[in-house]
């Protein structure tokens, strides 16, 4: 755990949040600036600052990650109609907290380019 990180913070409960799904390795809830009508953030309990810090032992981790975001999907009535899993990697991909986390946005039709 990182004692500066506000992800951290909120998987160690340190922080009170709206949980939405948790297990021994990830947490998730809604995102406080939401950018769809249904938006959820997912992270890692243990601290990885960015995707581009992730190891090979953390393989585990992202497998377990992509089995739980259909289920988390699901359980927000997105699987109809669809939605979109982001990754945002430091400054200019627009990772705000330092900290790994995946968004899950649905609710409304995605636009492409994103951003």
């Amino acid at each position: 755990m990182n004692q500066d990180c506000i992800f951290c913070k909120i998987a160690a409960k340190q922080i009170p949040s709206q949980i939405i799904y948790e297990d021994e390795y990830i947490l998730a809830f809604p995102d406080i600036q939401p950018q769809a009508p249904v938006h959820f953030l997912v992270i890692p309990k243990k601290h990885i600052e960015s995707l581009l810090e992730a190891q090979p032992e953390d393989s585990e981790l992202f497998g377990h990650v992509m089995s739980i975001l259909p289920e988390i999907a699901r359980q927000a009535n997105l699987a109809e109609d669809g939605f979109r899993v982001v990754i945002n990697t430091k400054h200019n991909g627009g990772q705000t907290v330092p900290h790994l986390h995946w968004h899950i946005l649905g609710g409304r039709f995605m636009t492409w380019p994103p951003g």
